[in-house]
């Protein structure tokens, strides 16, 4: 398989694992419940891990920056969603200017990887 489209598997993989990472934040409430806790640091580690690999492929500004704007976007659909939290405007515009910054970053820049 073409190197570079593993590294986006894993980066895909890696987001994945961070924004389940996150979402067991919440429900650890300030790592005071074990379960929740150990799931943080166990989903944390697999990100950290497939990031690791990421990073031998594609350069970390560029994979740092598509991990941030997805998992930014992903966990503010899992909030929405699961915990019921809503987001203003200024927030949906935010929101919004960081999906054009990811895809302008894998449709234009020649750093990407691609």
């Amino acid at each position: 398989m073409n190197p570079v489209v593993l590294a986006y598997i894993y980066l895909g993989f890696a987001i994945i694992s961070e924004v389940i990472g996150s979402t067991f934040i919440v429900k650890s409430e300030g790592f005071t419940k074990l379960l929740p806790s150990i799931a943080v640091l166990f989903f944390y580690c697999i990100a950290f891990y497939l990031l690791s690999h990421v990073v031998k492929v594609i350069p970390l500004g560029i994979a740092y920056a598509i991990w941030a704007g997805v998992g930014i976007i992903l966990t503010a659909i899992i909030a929405f969603v699961v915990f019921k939290q809503s987001l203003d405007l200024p927030a949906m515009i935010g929101i919004a200017l960081i999906i054009c910054g990811v895809i302008v970053i894998n449709l234009f820049s020649k750093t990407a990887g691609h």
